[in-house]
């Protein structure tokens, strides 16, 4: 099977020219995105050229310690954008949410390379910077639906959690409802998407093998693989992301502390 034709700079801009139409959409019904689309692709333009240089390096030095690093710098951006986006406090929960990522994506990160792969050199840039990225980036989107619909819930709903303590449970108790609900909003957009794969959609990284020449059967294997990672990667990071982020939002009482949450 032949590789995938390079898409010149002059056809790129075509697809640029697809945009037309969500923003003529935006404008004439006053959506109110327009300027938000400009900047966000742009931003996704200008990252993912970045990106493209720096792979190109990486790949060309293959050094382990690098290549583990660069993923602990997507981690930390990782972090950043789940603080920005659920308006949680940087200065108390960028830590448990860090360290929430480094062990539900570090350790599905090695399995995946040493079990599922059994590749000879697991910290390779191939498979620790791209398969990693992948792990993140879901885990990512997860843990902001999860640790969201978490405090939003408990705050809405403090009555509930106040009651619960009342009559005798404790905090962990207490908190169990609102810990379960925020799992399930986390992974049923992701189990939802993983059961229409094959049929509604080719995931990304079987269309990526395919169109870089492999054999179908391998790209869907590879595949098969990678979503069960990220769907155990996301579970875990967002389960200790919530865990480790309730030590340090409740005091003494048990109250939720309004301070740690930004507006």
């Amino acid at each position: 099977m032949e590789a995938a034709p390079d898409i010149t700079i002059l056809r790129l801009l075509a697809a640029f020219g697809l945009l037309i139409v969500p923003l003529t959409l935006s404008f004439f019904l006053r959506l109110g995105f327009v300027r938000q689309l400009f900047i966000s692709a742009g931003r996704m333009t200008g990252q993912l050229f970045l990106m493209g240089i720096l792979l190109v390096y990486l790949f060309r030095w293959d050094n382990p310690w690098l290549n583990v690093a660069w993923v602990v710098v997507m981690m930390f951006f990782a972090c950043f954008s789940a603080m920005v986006n659920s308006k949680l406090s940087f200065r108390h929960f960028f830590l448990p949410v860090f360290l929430a990522y480094f062990v539900g994506t570090g350790l599905i990160l090695l399995f995946f390379n040493k079990v599922i792969v059994n590749y000879e050199n697991i910290f390779t840039a191939r498979l620790v910077v791209v398969v990693g990225g992948m792990l993140l980036g879901n885990s990512l989107n997860s843990t902001i639906i999860g640790i969201s619909h978490y405090y939003e819930a408990i705050r809405k709903e403090n009555k509930r959690y106040l009651y619960l303590l009342s009559l005798g449970a404790d905090q962990q108790e207490a908190l169990l409802p609102f810990f379960r609900e925020a799992l399930r909003a986390a992974m049923r957009p992701f189990i939802a998407n993983m059961a229409t794969m094959g049929i509604v959609s080719l995931p990304g990284m079987m269309t990526g093998q395919m169109l870089g020449g492999a054999d179908p059967e391998t790209a869907i294997k590879y595949q098969i693989a990678i979503v069960l990672a990220i769907f155990t990667a996301l579970t875990i990071s967002v389960a200790l992301s919530i865990y480790f982020t309730s030590r340090q939002a409740f005091d003494e009482y048990g109250i939720l502390k309004g301070s740690l949450f930004r507006r």
